[in-house]
């Protein structure tokens, strides 16, 4: 059986697009509310119908909590569903991913995108679901893949409105986490970035993904148009999103935070000094340059 505020959202959220938002800052790690304000509603208006913050694109998992809050209220004063991330820090205990989730529950969230976790994950979703309240999005991430049956019993959850599935490069794996979704009547959300046209054929019926972190309209027409069944425009625009993917979600797979954020300052989202990714890895020469250049050509 499903909750029905997990049902709720998971029909709410099937066929948008969930922007995996960055979170802009300087140099020093701080934010700005009025450039976070503006970077946010920019994303909605250019076609994101919801947003997930506190994410891995948004390094939630390295936010304080007061940062976390203002990110998430902002978020929430766009109007659209939001999606917490919570979790996500090495050693963490349960009772630290409960608090987070609640406190976005007192901000208005949507529902929360729980991090992968070792050792009891149903567990730990239900004491997510207890102390929050909000429908939960599991997550099925390359670094930290839940074996099958794991997967079978977290989308059992009553609370678990559907999961994200982000595989990266395992197109098997990726086809066999969708399919359980639907299984189990819980929606099949696609965070595949380099896989993300063939993820909708697979089964995708939403999709949660950093490259909506900026360049927007490009990833909506893709889903849009599968959705619609427009499948002329549908195979010419995964093949311009793809050629985005390529130079962004690439090695040091983690540079793509560093890499979107400086997509969003070349679409004039943000400013140049607010686009910085404290953690991003050490990049290739010229690797800026590339990614403009193929942003260019779209």
């Amino acid at each position: 059986m499903i909750a029905p505020a997990a049902a709720a959202l998971r029909d709410r959220l099937r066929w948008r697009l969930i922007a995996a938002t960055a979170t802009p800052m300087d140099s020093g790690g701080v934010v700005d509310p009025a450039v976070l304000d503006r970077y946010l509603r920019g994303l909605v208006a250019d076609g994101a119908d919801a947003l997930a913050v506190c994410a891995h694109t948004g390094r939630g998992p390295y936010l304080d909590l007061a940062t976390r809050d203002l990110v998430i209220r902002c978020a929430v004063d766009t109007g659209v569903p939001v999606i917490v991330g919570v979790g996500g820090r090495p050693g963490e205990h349960t009772d630290e991913v409960t608090a987070q989730a609640a406190r976005a529950a007192a901000h208005g969230a949507a529902g929360v995108l729980v991090f992968p976790v070792d050792g009891d994950a149903v567990a730990h979703h239900d004491a997510v679901w207890r102390a929050a309240g909000l429908p939960m999005l599991a997550f099925d991430l390359y670094t930290r893949p839940y074996p099958a049956a794991k997967l079978a019993a977290l989308l059992a959850h009553p609370g678990v409105a559907g999961v994200k599935v982000a595989r990266l490069h395992d197109a098997l794996a990726c086809q066999a986490a969708l399919a359980a979704a639907h299984r189990a009547d819980r929606l099949a959300v696609t965070g595949e970035d380099r896989m993300f046209g063939p993820s909708l054929l697979w089964g995708a019926e939403a999709a949660l993904v950093g490259l909506a972190a900026a360049a927007v309209p490009v990833t909506a027409v893709v889903l849009r148009a599968f959705a619609d069944k427009r499948y002329d425009e549908f195979v010419v625009a995964a093949a311009d999103l793809d050629r985005l993917a390529g130079v962004t979600f690439t090695e040091p797979m983690d540079g793509y935070v560093q890499r979107m954020l400086w997509i969003a300052a070349e679409e004039g989202r943000i400013p140049a000094s607010q686009a910085v990714d404290p953690h991003r890895p050490a990049l290739p020469d010229g690797d800026r340059d590339q990614v403009l250049r193929v942003m260019g050509r779209r």
